[in-house]
C-alpha cells in the first residue's frame, strides 16, 4: 500500500466523483480509478458503490475513510512538527545557570524567549561555572550561563553583562561610620567569600586586591549574603545581588576599587541549533 493510493481515496471519498477527483489530484481518470481498483484489491475489500452516474462509500469504505482521515491528519501534524523544528519553534532546550543568574539577566531572558517560542520545553538546571563546561563538554546542556572566563577551545563564550561589585556590610558594621571606605581599609574585617569552586576568577581577584581574612566560604551569592546578614563578615558581591537582604545589609561602592563582574552564555563551537542562537541572542540584548 502507497502513501499515493491512499491520497488517491481520500479524493475519491470527498469528492464522489472519480472526474473531480481526477482533477482535484491533477491527473486523468484512468490511472485514478486503476489504482481505486488496486487498493481494493490489496485490502480485499470493496470501498465504493460506483455506476455511471454515482459513487458512494460502502460501509468499509466509511470506516477506512474515517481512519485514514485521521493518519492524514497526523502526517500534516508530523510535517508542521518537523517544520517548525527546522525553524526552532519546537523541540528542547537545556540551559545551566548560575545561582546569581537568577537576580541577574536570567529571568528576562527566558520570559522573552518563552514568549518568542512558547512550544519549546526549556530545562533548567542550577550548576557552578566549572560543572556548566563539564556539562557542555559532555552534550547534557545545550546553553551555560554562567560566569567568565571559560577556557575551553571547544566553547564560545559571549560576554552578555559587566558590571561594578559592590561591598556588602552588616548594618552597624564600624564601616559604615566612614564616609569613603578603602581597600585599606577592609583589611581588619573578616570576609564571607564565594567558593572557588564555583567562580574561581572572582576568588582570586578579591585575594589578590585584599588578601582578605576569611571568615566563611560559601557556595552561591544567596548563602553569602545571608551569612552577612547574620553578621559573619563583610562580602564582595556583585551589583544585581543588592536586592537581597535589603533590611540586614547595607552595600556600599568603594570608588571602583572592586572587581567587574561579566556574566556570559557559553555553548558548543560545533552547536547549530536556531534555539540555542536564538538563546543567546536574546541574552546580548538583555543584558
Amino acid at each position: 500500500m502507497e502513501l499515493r493510493q491512499l491520497e488517491y481515496f481520500m479524493a475519491v471519498a470527498e469528492e464522489l466523483n472519480f472526474s473531480r477527483a481526477a482533477k482535484r489530484l491533477r491527473i486523468t481518470q484512468p490511472p485514478l480509478s486503476l489504482q481505486i481498483r488496486n487498493l481494493e484489491k490489496e485490502l480485499e475489500v470493496i470501498l465504493f458503490y460506483r455506476n455511471n452516474r454515482h459513487v458512494e462509500l460502502t460501509e468499509a469504505g466509511k470506516a477506512f475513510y474515517k481512519d485514514i482521515s485521521k493518519l492524514f491528519d497526523h502526517l500534516q501534524c508530523a510535517v508542521e512538527n518537523a517544520q517548525r523544528s527546522h525553524e526552532g519553534k519546537l523541540g528542547n532546550l537545556r540551559v545551566g545557570f548560575v545561582g546569581s543568574a537568577t537576580y541577574d539577566i536570567l529571568p528576562s531572558v527566558l520570559r522573552e524567549f518563552r514568549c518568542l517560542f512558547p512550544d519549546v520545553q526549556v530545562h533548567l538546571h542550577e550548576l557552578s561555572t566549572p560543572l556548566q563546561v563539564e556539562a557542555l563538554r559532555q552534550n547534557e546542556i545545550d546553553i551555560g550561563v554562567l560566569r567568565p572566563p571559560v577556557l575551553d577551545h571547544s566553547l564560545c563564550t559571549e560576554i552578555v553583562s559587566i558590571a561594578p561589585c559592590v561591598l556588602a556590610v552588616p548594618k552597624q558594621h564600624p564601616l559604615l561610620k566612614k564616609q569613603n571606605i578603602s581597600l585599606a581599609d577592609l583589611k581588619p574585617y573578616p570576609f564571607v567569600m564565594l567558593s572557588p569552586k564555583t567562580w574561581a576568577g572572582l576568588y582570586n581577584e578579591i585575594l589578590g586586591l585584599c588578601n582578605p581574612i576569611i571568615q566563611q566560604e560559601a557556595l552561591e551569592f544567596q548563602t553569602v549574603i545571608g551569612l552577612v546578614a547574620a553578621g559573619m563578615g563583610i562580602a564582595v558581591v556583585p551589583q544585581s545581588a543588592t536586592n537581597l537582604h535589603t533590611q540586614e545589609v547595607v552595600y556600599k561602592d568603594i570608588n571602583n576599587q572592586l572587581p567587574l563582574a561579566s556574566m556570559g552564555v557559553s555553548y558548543r563551537r560545533n552547536d547549530q541549533s536556531p534555539l540555542v542562537k536564538a538563546f543567546v541572542k536574546i541574552a546580548q540584548e538583555k543584558g
